[in-house]
């Protein structure tokens, strides 16, 4: 998955809501559910996937759109986004694939 020509891309930090715009930007557009991917599982699948929903975000993570250079790691975030985390954090996630995803 890569973004489209002039998406806006945040690359700090595991929770990417922390010290950017990036709240405010979902909000002027009236988001409310959104898709977290990357290159980090632990880092951006749980940093991003748990920050959008303890802020009430819906949160869609397509298991096969996090990557990590282990395989515990990505498995470990799956888990914790689905069953293992914070009320607040599994009952705003739902877990699929990239091809289950419709817009």
């Amino acid at each position: 998955m890569t973004p489209k020509e002039g998406e806006w891309v945040v690359q700090r930090g595991p929770d990417k809501f922390l010290g950017s715009p990036l709240e405010q930007r979902l909000k002027e557009k009236g988001i409310q559910t959104v898709i977290v991917t990357g290159t980090s599982a632990q880092g951006v699948g749980i940093g991003v996937g748990s920050g959008a929903a303890q802020r009430g975000y819906k949160v869609v993570v397509p298991v096969d759109g996090l990557a990590s250079d282990d395989a515990f790691m990505e498995l470990y975030a799956a888990y914790h986004l689905a069953k293992g985390g914070p009320a607040v954090v599994i009952e705003k996630v739902t877990l699929t694939k990239t091809d289950m995803i419709k817009f």
